[in-house]
């Protein structure tokens, strides 16, 4: 091999190599913050819940997987819910 088709081959290389670690970076992990105004204890509140997990799962978002599910349930207690309000943003979900 010639000199100048080592080098223009080794330019190459290099240049595409940037891009090729890049390509493997992981998606970042998702944090999602859910404020529910109904007790834990109402099946009507967990179904919910339960349909919004399944939503989430056939668009391919899992718990553990690319994202992390954060529940509160506030019932219907003001003052409970500013709490998890501000413990929910403090998390930065995105």
């Amino acid at each position: 091999m010639r000199r100048r088709e080592f080098l223009a081959l080794l330019g190459g290389a290099t240049a595409v190599w940037p891009l090729a670690a890049r390509a493997q970076q992981p998606e970042p992990m998702r944090r999602i913050g859910v404020l529910m105004a109904m007790p834990e204890a109402d099946p009507a509140a967990k179904e919910l819940l339960s349909e919004f997990t399944q939503g989430l799962a056939e668009l391919g978002w899992t718990a553990g997987g690319k994202m992390r599910m954060d529940v509160r349930w506030a019932s219907d207690n003001v003052d409970l819910m500013r709490k998890f309000v501000m413990e929910l943003v403090a998390y930065n979900p995105t």
